[in-house]
Protein backbone atom coordinates (compact mmCIF):
# COMPACT_ATOMS: atom_id res chain seq x y z
CA UNK A 1 0.00 0.00 0.00
CA UNK A 2 2.60 2.49 -1.12
CA UNK A 3 0.32 5.34 -2.22
CA UNK A 4 -0.12 7.96 0.54
CA UNK A 5 -3.69 8.40 1.81
CA UNK A 6 -3.97 11.90 0.37
CA UNK A 7 -3.11 10.56 -3.10
CA UNK A 8 -5.60 7.68 -3.12
CA UNK A 9 -8.42 7.61 -5.67
CA UNK A 10 -11.17 10.18 -5.29
CA UNK A 11 -14.81 9.15 -4.93
CA UNK A 12 -15.40 10.17 -8.55
CA UNK A 13 -12.58 7.92 -9.74
CA UNK A 14 -13.91 4.98 -7.74
CA UNK A 15 -17.42 5.63 -9.06
CA UNK A 16 -16.18 5.63 -12.65
CA UNK A 17 -14.47 2.26 -12.29
CA UNK A 18 -17.58 0.61 -10.89
CA UNK A 19 -19.90 2.27 -13.41
CA UNK A 20 -18.05 0.24 -16.04
CA UNK A 21 -18.21 -3.12 -14.26
CA UNK A 22 -21.91 -3.75 -13.56
CA UNK A 23 -22.22 -7.02 -15.49
CA UNK A 24 -19.40 -8.76 -13.62
CA UNK A 25 -20.73 -7.70 -10.22
CA UNK A 26 -24.20 -9.04 -11.01
CA UNK A 27 -23.14 -12.67 -10.55
CA UNK A 28 -23.43 -14.22 -7.08
CA UNK A 29 -20.63 -16.71 -7.71
CA UNK A 30 -18.10 -14.83 -9.85
CA UNK A 31 -18.83 -11.15 -9.20
CA UNK A 32 -16.02 -10.89 -6.65
CA UNK A 33 -13.51 -13.34 -8.09
CA UNK A 34 -10.56 -11.19 -6.94
CA UNK A 35 -11.82 -11.60 -3.37
CA UNK A 36 -10.71 -14.80 -1.65
CA UNK A 37 -13.70 -16.91 -0.53
CA UNK A 38 -16.22 -14.28 -1.69
CA UNK A 39 -19.20 -16.67 -2.06
CA UNK A 40 -18.50 -18.20 1.36
CA UNK A 41 -18.13 -14.79 3.05
CA UNK A 42 -21.37 -13.56 1.50
CA UNK A 43 -23.21 -16.66 2.67
CA UNK A 44 -21.77 -16.33 6.17
CA UNK A 45 -22.71 -12.68 6.73
CA UNK A 46 -26.23 -13.07 5.35
CA UNK A 47 -26.92 -16.24 7.34
CA UNK A 48 -25.46 -14.65 10.47
CA UNK A 49 -27.70 -11.63 9.92
CA UNK A 50 -30.72 -13.91 9.58
CA UNK A 51 -29.97 -15.93 12.70
CA UNK A 52 -28.81 -13.03 14.90
CA UNK A 53 -31.55 -10.53 14.07
CA UNK A 54 -35.27 -11.04 14.69
CA UNK A 55 -37.28 -9.61 13.08
CA UNK A 56 -35.60 -8.27 9.94
CA UNK A 57 -37.86 -5.46 8.74
CA UNK A 58 -35.43 -2.94 7.24
CA UNK A 59 -32.05 -3.57 5.62
CA UNK A 60 -29.36 -1.11 4.59
CA UNK A 61 -26.85 -2.30 1.98
CA UNK A 62 -23.85 0.08 1.89
CA UNK A 63 -21.70 -0.01 -1.22
CA UNK A 64 -24.30 -2.39 -2.57
CA UNK A 65 -22.81 -2.78 -6.03
CA UNK A 66 -25.23 -4.83 -8.10
CA UNK A 67 -27.07 -5.97 -4.98
CA UNK A 68 -25.49 -9.39 -4.42
CA UNK A 69 -25.59 -9.35 -0.63
CA UNK A 70 -29.21 -8.24 -0.39
CA UNK A 71 -30.12 -10.84 -3.01
CA UNK A 72 -28.33 -13.46 -0.90
CA UNK A 73 -30.11 -12.33 2.27
CA UNK A 74 -33.42 -12.65 0.43
CA UNK A 75 -32.73 -16.38 0.14
CA UNK A 76 -33.17 -16.52 3.93
CA UNK A 77 -35.94 -13.95 4.39
CA UNK A 78 -37.68 -11.85 1.75
CA UNK A 79 -40.16 -9.74 3.69
CA UNK A 80 -38.04 -6.65 4.34
CA UNK A 81 -37.68 -3.10 3.08
CA UNK A 82 -34.26 -2.45 1.59
CA UNK A 83 -32.26 0.77 1.18
CA UNK A 84 -29.40 0.49 -1.31
CA UNK A 85 -26.45 2.91 -1.20
CA UNK A 86 -23.68 3.17 -3.78
CA UNK A 87 -21.53 5.73 -5.56
CA UNK A 88 -22.42 4.28 -8.95
CA UNK A 89 -25.83 5.06 -10.54
CA UNK A 90 -25.34 2.14 -12.94
CA UNK A 91 -24.79 -0.27 -10.04
CA UNK A 92 -27.81 1.11 -8.18
CA UNK A 93 -30.06 0.65 -11.20
CA UNK A 94 -29.06 -2.99 -11.51
CA UNK A 95 -29.25 -3.56 -7.74
CA UNK A 96 -32.78 -2.15 -7.47
CA UNK A 97 -33.90 -4.33 -10.38
CA UNK A 98 -32.44 -7.51 -8.88
CA UNK A 99 -33.46 -6.90 -5.25
CA UNK A 100 -37.00 -5.80 -6.18
CA UNK A 101 -37.53 -9.17 -7.87
CA UNK A 102 -36.73 -10.97 -4.63
CA UNK A 103 -38.15 -8.99 -1.71
CA UNK A 104 -41.73 -8.05 -1.01
CA UNK A 105 -40.93 -4.77 0.75
CA UNK A 106 -40.04 -1.31 -0.53
CA UNK A 107 -36.66 -0.92 -2.25
CA UNK A 108 -35.11 2.54 -2.23
CA UNK A 109 -31.83 3.76 -3.73
CA UNK A 110 -29.44 6.45 -2.51
CA UNK A 111 -26.64 7.53 -4.82
CA UNK A 112 -23.56 8.83 -3.01
CA UNK A 113 -21.29 8.30 -0.02
CA UNK A 114 -23.06 6.76 2.98
CA UNK A 115 -21.00 8.98 5.30
CA UNK A 116 -22.82 12.07 4.03
CA UNK A 117 -26.23 10.68 3.02
CA UNK A 118 -29.02 11.57 5.45
CA UNK A 119 -30.29 8.23 6.76
CA UNK A 120 -32.59 7.71 9.74
CA UNK A 121 -30.96 6.78 13.05
CA UNK A 122 -31.87 3.41 14.60
CA UNK A 123 -33.86 2.48 11.51
CA UNK A 124 -32.09 -0.63 10.25
CA UNK A 125 -32.36 -4.13 11.65
CA UNK A 126 -29.54 -5.32 9.39
CA UNK A 127 -26.73 -3.33 7.78
CA UNK A 128 -24.56 -5.01 5.15
CA UNK A 129 -21.22 -3.52 4.08
CA UNK A 130 -19.32 -5.66 1.59
CA UNK A 131 -16.01 -4.57 0.05
CA UNK A 132 -16.64 -0.90 0.78
CA UNK A 133 -15.12 0.16 4.12
CA UNK A 134 -11.57 -0.32 2.83
CA UNK A 135 -12.09 3.03 1.09
CA UNK A 136 -12.05 4.79 4.46
CA UNK A 137 -8.83 6.72 5.04
CA UNK A 138 -7.44 8.03 8.37
CA UNK A 139 -8.40 7.06 11.94
CA UNK A 140 -10.89 9.90 12.23
CA UNK A 141 -12.64 8.76 9.07
CA UNK A 142 -12.84 5.16 10.29
CA UNK A 143 -14.20 6.10 13.70
CA UNK A 144 -16.73 8.55 12.25
CA UNK A 145 -18.00 5.95 9.77
CA UNK A 146 -18.27 3.22 12.39
CA UNK A 147 -20.06 5.60 14.75
CA UNK A 148 -22.60 6.26 12.01
CA UNK A 149 -23.07 2.51 11.50
CA UNK A 150 -23.90 2.22 15.20
CA UNK A 151 -26.33 5.17 15.11
CA UNK A 152 -28.15 3.70 12.12
CA UNK A 153 -28.55 0.23 13.66
CA UNK A 154 -31.85 -0.42 15.42
CA UNK A 155 -31.82 -1.82 18.96
CA UNK A 156 -31.34 -5.56 18.56
CA UNK A 157 -30.04 -5.02 15.04
CA UNK A 158 -26.74 -6.08 13.54
CA UNK A 159 -24.00 -4.98 11.13
CA UNK A 160 -22.17 -7.46 8.89
CA UNK A 161 -19.00 -6.72 6.95
CA UNK A 162 -16.85 -8.52 4.39
CA UNK A 163 -13.72 -6.76 3.27
CA UNK A 164 -10.09 -6.60 2.35
CA UNK A 165 -8.02 -6.32 5.53
CA UNK A 166 -4.41 -5.63 6.43
CA UNK A 167 -2.38 -7.04 9.35
CA UNK A 168 -0.78 -5.58 12.45
CA UNK A 169 2.60 -7.27 11.95
CA UNK A 170 4.73 -6.52 8.87
CA UNK A 171 6.02 -10.07 8.53
CA UNK A 172 2.47 -11.44 8.62
CA UNK A 173 1.27 -8.75 6.20
CA UNK A 174 4.05 -9.70 3.77
CA UNK A 175 3.18 -13.40 4.07
CA UNK A 176 -0.53 -12.86 3.51
CA UNK A 177 0.13 -10.51 0.60
CA UNK A 178 2.30 -13.19 -1.06
CA UNK A 179 -0.46 -15.73 -0.51
CA UNK A 180 -2.97 -13.37 -2.10
CA UNK A 181 -0.64 -12.78 -5.04
CA UNK A 182 -0.41 -16.52 -5.60
CA UNK A 183 -4.21 -16.74 -5.54
CA UNK A 184 -4.48 -13.99 -8.18
CA UNK A 185 -1.83 -15.72 -10.30
CA UNK A 186 -3.95 -18.87 -10.24
CA UNK A 187 -6.93 -16.91 -11.56
CA UNK A 188 -5.33 -14.88 -14.31
CA UNK A 189 -1.56 -14.97 -14.25
CA UNK A 190 0.98 -12.26 -13.48
CA UNK A 191 -0.75 -9.56 -15.53
CA UNK A 192 -3.98 -10.05 -13.62
CA UNK A 193 -2.15 -9.98 -10.29
CA UNK A 194 -0.39 -6.76 -11.24
CA UNK A 195 -3.68 -5.16 -12.32
CA UNK A 196 -5.43 -6.02 -9.06
CA UNK A 197 -2.48 -4.93 -6.92
CA UNK A 198 -2.29 -1.62 -8.79
CA UNK A 199 -5.91 -0.66 -8.18
CA UNK A 200 -5.76 -1.80 -4.56
CA UNK A 201 -2.71 0.42 -4.02
CA UNK A 202 -4.44 3.34 -5.74
CA UNK A 203 -7.94 2.99 -4.27
CA UNK A 204 -7.85 1.14 -0.98
CA UNK A 205 -6.64 1.74 2.58
CA UNK A 206 -7.65 -1.37 4.54
CA UNK A 207 -7.18 -1.84 8.28
CA UNK A 208 -6.63 -5.04 10.31
CA UNK A 209 -9.72 -6.98 11.30
CA UNK A 210 -8.52 -6.65 14.92
CA UNK A 211 -8.61 -2.85 14.56
CA UNK A 212 -12.13 -2.97 13.16
CA UNK A 213 -13.51 -5.34 15.80
CA UNK A 214 -12.10 -3.11 18.54
CA UNK A 215 -13.58 -0.06 16.83
CA UNK A 216 -17.00 -1.69 16.65
CA UNK A 217 -16.89 -2.14 20.42
CA UNK A 218 -15.58 1.38 20.95
CA UNK A 219 -18.48 3.01 19.09
CA UNK A 220 -21.06 1.08 21.13
CA UNK A 221 -21.70 -2.44 19.84
CA UNK A 222 -21.96 -4.87 22.75
CA UNK A 223 -21.07 -8.03 20.83
CA UNK A 224 -18.69 -8.62 17.92
CA UNK A 225 -18.18 -11.76 15.86
CA UNK A 226 -15.36 -12.88 13.54
CA UNK A 227 -16.97 -15.30 11.11
CA UNK A 228 -14.11 -16.05 8.72
CA UNK A 229 -10.66 -14.92 7.67
CA UNK A 230 -8.51 -16.14 4.81
CA UNK A 231 -5.37 -14.34 3.69
CA UNK A 232 -6.25 -10.63 3.26
CA UNK A 233 -10.04 -11.00 3.53
CA UNK A 234 -12.39 -11.30 6.48
CA UNK A 235 -16.09 -11.58 7.32
CA UNK A 236 -17.24 -10.22 10.65
CA UNK A 237 -20.02 -8.33 12.38
CA UNK A 238 -21.49 -6.75 15.46
CA UNK A 239 -24.79 -6.77 17.32
CA UNK A 240 -26.49 -3.81 18.99
CA UNK A 241 -27.99 -5.31 22.12
CA UNK A 242 -30.17 -2.23 22.50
Amino acid sequence: MGTPLEEKSSLDEIKERFDNDVKRFSNLETGQSATVDAPLAMALITRAAFHATVPIRRVLDIGCGAGNNSVKLAQCVSTFDCDLVDLSPAMLKKARERVSERVSGEVRIFQGDFRTIDLEDQRYDVILAAAVLHHLRDDRDWESAFSKLYRLTAPGGSVWITDLVSHETKSVQDLMWRNYGEYLDSLGGEDYRSKVFEYIDKEDSPRPVTYQLELLRKVGFAQVELLHKNSCFAAFGAINSG
